[in-house]
């Protein structure tokens, strides 16, 4: 057997390409998230869905009926052990233009999160404005995050049981300060697939080693919780996610959100019983006895 036969994908990693590809495309024009002339920052931490997500975007890129420019962004945040040479090995084979900030955020978190307690919160917003503040000094008008649905339907579950909130994660969304748009290309994809194709592309995944050992971590028990009912009842992850697509206010509670007081001054007359008033049937009578005059 030849080496390019020994290398060539199988034909179950290659319709598991369309898959992905299909998806993200489908959730790039639904929600509008990359327009011509687009500068888009794609965040990779080494994980499998970032690296999923720069390679699906690198391969629309190439078959895209716009022009849009890609840029993979690493956060190096200085944690104890982590494989510096990995990523910037892995994108400079790969040809693509990249950038590593290097920013000592663990220590920060190690400082101020008491041990045992979820580091996660901290973290994620020292990160993001370690994002934001490249993005802002280097023309770029989108940046695109590699959270899945499951991460999404994870995160509407966290807020309802643990927040008291009704909230997910958006697609698409306007940073709060209005500079900055995130994006989530892999909205409508699955974890399990990417974890088939991360497999398949044999990315060089780099574990993170702050927060992902933390076992007690909330979110670590409402994943078993869908993956209990996902084993239980398949397809329900999806129809969760669904349902994030297909909300009805006025059936919810929040009157920030809906008008109920509202409701009284919409509220349209009684419709009829039936049966006709006597001043009624007589104002039909005469328009009957015109019309077949008319005739």
């Amino acid at each position: 057997m030849t080496e390019a036969a020994e290398t060539k994908p199988s034909r179950t990693f290659l319709k598991l390409q369309a898959h992905l590809r299909g998806r993200v495309g489908k959730a790039i024009e639904d929600f509008g998230m990359i327009a011509e002339g687009d500068r888009v920052m794609v965040c990779v931490s080494g994980g499998k869905d970032s690296y999923t997500l720069l390679d699906i975007l690198l391969s629309l890129k190439r078959s895209a009926p716009i022009h849009f420019d890609l840029i993979a962004v690493n956060l190096d945040q200085k944690q104890p052990d982590f494989p510096a040479h990995v990523l910037p090995a892995y994108l400079e084979d790969l040809g693509v233009e990249y950038r590593v900030i290097e920013q000592d955020t663990y220590s920060v978190v190690k400082r101020v999160i008491p041990e045992g307690r979820t580091m996660c919160g901290l973290c994620s917003r020292l990160r993001r404005g370690a994002l934001y503040r490249f993005a802002s000094e280097n023309g770029v008008t989108k940046m695109a995050l590699g959270h899945h649905r499951d991460d999404i339907v994870e995160t509407l579950f966290l807020n309802l049981f643990f927040g008291g909130r009704l909230k997910a994660m958006a697609p698409k969304l306007l940073s709060e300060d209005g500079r900055h748009i995130v994006i989530r290309p892999l909205a409508y994809v699955a974890e399990r697939d990417i974890e088939r194709y991360a497999r398949g592309r044999e990315f060089p995944i780099i574990p993170c080693k702050l927060c992902g050992s933390q076992d007690n971590m909330q979110r670590v028990a409402i994943k078993r919780m869908l993956a209990d009912w996902e084993r239980d009842f398949p397809g329900r992850t999806e129809t969760i996610f669904s349902a994030l697509r297909n909300v009805e206010l006025d059936h919810l509670a929040d009157t920030r959100k809906f008008d109920f007081v509202g409701l009284d001054a919409r509220r349209v007359p009684p419709v009829s019983d039936g049966f006709m008033s006597a001043k009624d049937e007589a104002e039909l009578d005469d328009r009957l006895e015109s019309l077949a005059i008319s005739a």
